[in-house]
């Protein structure tokens, strides 16, 4: 069983290991501070570790995307992928937008990352099947799911 909590300036040291080996810990820990404003480019964004037994296996963000449309960015550390810890991550948050009053997830899957696209279409998002090009000149498919 996994749940979602706040990162906290102790994590730095952990995400330093898993994520972000170019940084230092005062660069992450100012990082940890920033994320725990939920808020970024004036609007709401909230960064949650993923913990499984008390160890942090994962990063979920939440952005808002407008009023009602928001988007999750799962990251399941390597060693703890393929084990179910980003379809139930990703299900906490969906909870977690729907409480918050969100009324649509907008995500932006890599058009190579096919566990990625087998995961949201299990979690009921639906996509158009046409393959975009994003901001980064990346192929990516639009999937959505309705939260009402």
């Amino acid at each position: 069983m996994i749940k979602l909590r706040n990162f906290n300036i102790a994590d730095a040291f952990v995400l330093r290991q898993q994520k972000f080996h170019n940084l230092s810990i005062q660069e992450i820990q100012n990082m940890i501070c920033d994320w725990n404003k939920h808020e970024f480019q004036g609007r709401y964004f909230e960064m949650f570790a993923i913990v499984r037994d008390d160890e942090i296996i994962g990063t979920i963000s939440l952005y808002q995307l407008s009023n009602s449309v928001i988007s999750i960015g799962p990251e399941v550390f390597l060693k703890f992928q393929r084990q179910g810890f980003g379809k139930q991550s990703v299900a906490l948050a969906l909870e977690t937008c729907k409480s918050k009053g969100y009324k649509i997830v907008c995500q932006q899957v890599l058009a190579a990352n096919s566990a990625s696209i087998a995961l949201h279409k299990s979690l009921g998002f639906e996509t158009d099947e046409y393959c975009y090009k994003n901001q980064k000149g990346v192929d990516v498919y639009i999937f959505l799911k309705s939260l009402i």
